[in-house]
């Protein structure tokens, strides 16, 4: 809905070969958070000791076509740094060494490097889940991300049709986690503030959700929603975003999708109307609020009286000295469009349809008050309800509960995997920039 607009947003490549990491940067990686010391409480039955007993002597990591994983689990051990997490804290060179001696295919040895390894791992995907927020605000404490137990984690690695490929993929992770750690373990960047942009987003990968049924990711960076499902990315679509000003921009957050409303009113916020709506009136008159289907009502509470807009002083609504109540009824010139999604924040902030679909074709699409506009809203109330929203009648406002609430997380990520590529993207809310600069980074690594 805002008219100021914004150049195509610049993005880089580098090619990234997925396998094992040979070797990694021998410097600290900037703005990783290291993991509490304090090791999380077990439930009873849940340790490693218990899947072990559950398994009635077969190995999990010496079974058979599996002889890379334990190489693979080892090597990304060696690397927790790049998660901001210390090597030490699994007995890396013990197990080396205990690798080492089972190579000779002793049963013994073999035994012992298997606990060592299943210990290890547990250890180090518990940490890695347990992840700091890194700007995402979890507004409902069920989706912070979950801290399996180590019996868990094991029985899932334990079940992947690929034990290496488990490993290679970090599947106990976002799917985004270990492309983004491979590019920054294997050099796959071009500057020191590529290195740390990396670092960054990987923090913000660790805050996204490894295994639900169903959920959105909203990318604020990169102006686009997706829509996964069983572990899969199904659908992605355009949308537009908060505009670049403070006050505008769409914040990280996480939230359930429960609702759409059908035939939606818009109720304008106080800033918008001062803005946008009330220099129109000034230089139009009051027919620019009959003709774009505005109502002036008396207050923001649930029964609120319509107003004779003529008992106003527009220019002082333009100026800011009076705040007023605005509502735009539904039909064609609704800024809501069709639908909108709701889901709690403090914000105000929610998904919806557009009638001004041109702007999603934008290549950067920085255009409104934080809200998210989507580029195909009746695609998404179909995979959501699994069936068309469409409204019975000309009633406004006609609110859909959602049975089954979806979580939606709106991020940030900057260095996003594109097949077997990393694209950097604009820094477009400017909050790369804040974090380099909190890191103490250099003039060097901080500017492009």
């Amino acid at each position: 809905m805002r008219e100021a607009r914004t150049g195509p947003a610049p993005v880089r490549r580098h090619s990234l070969i997925l396998g094992a990491v040979a070797a990694f940067a021998a410097a600290p990686i900037l703005f990783a958070a290291p993991a509490d010391a304090r090791p999380p409480a077990v439930a009873s039955g849940q340790g490693v000791e218990d899947f072990r007993d559950s398994q009635r002597g077969r190995l999990l990591w010496f079974r058979a076509g599996e002889s890379a994983a334990p190489q693979r689990l080892l090597t990304l051990l060696a690397t927790a740094e790049l998660d901001g997490l210390d090597p030490g804290k699994y007995k890396v060179k013990a197990l080396a060494k205990a690798l080492r001696r089972a190579a000779g295919g002793d049963p013994d040895d073999m035994r012992r490097a298997d606990a060592m390894l299943s210990k290890a791992f547990a250890a180090y995907a518990r940490d890695l889940r347990d992840a700091p927020p890194a700007g995402m605000k979890f507004l409902d404490p069920r989706l912070q991300p979950s801290v399996p137990s180590p019996r868990a984690l094991l029985q899932m690695a334990a079940s992947a049709p690929s034990l290496t490929r488990f490993i290679a993929e970090m599947g106990w992770m976002n799917r985004a986690y270990a492309p983004l750690r491979e590019a920054l373990a294997s050099g796959r960047y071009a500057s020191p503030r590529e290195r740390a942009l990396l670092a960054i987003n990987l923090e913000r990968a660790r805050a996204l959700p490894a295994s639900l049924p169903r959920y959105v990711v909203v990318n604020a960076a990169e102006q686009r929603l997706y829509m996964y499902e069983g572990g899969r990315l199904v659908d992605s679509m355009n949308v537009v975003v908060g505009k670049q000003k403070p006050k505008d921009r769409t914040p990280m957050m996480a939230s359930f999708l429960s609702e759409a409303a059908l035939n939606p009113y818009w109720n304008v916020p106080t800033d918008l109307a001062a803005e946008r709506i009330a220099p129109k009136v000034v230089e139009q008159g009051i027919g620019y609020l009959t003709s774009n289907g505005y109502q002036l009502l008396s207050d923001w509470g649930d029964n609120p009286k319509v107003l004779d807009p003529a008992t106003v002083d527009w220019q002082a609504v333009a100026d800011g000295r009076i705040q007023i109540r605005l509502r735009q009824l539904p039909g064609p010139a609704n800024s809501l469009g069709k639908v909108k999604f709701t889901f709690p924040n403090p914000y105000g902030i929610y998904l919806h349809d557009t009638p001004d679909k041109a702007l999603l074709k934008e290549d950067t699409r920085l255009f409104s008050g934080g809200c998210i506009r989507l580029e195909d809203a009746a695609r998404l109330g179909r995979w959501l309800y699994g069936k068309p929203l469409k409204a019975q009648s000309k009633a406004p406002d006609i609110i859909v509960p959602l049975e089954r609430p979806v979580p939606v997380y709106v991020t940030y990520l900057t260095a996003v995997p594109r097949g077997s590529s990393i694209a950097f993207l604009q820094d477009v809310y400017g909050w790369d920039a804040e974090r380099l600069a909190a890191g103490g980074a250099s003039e060097r690594v901080s500017a492009r």
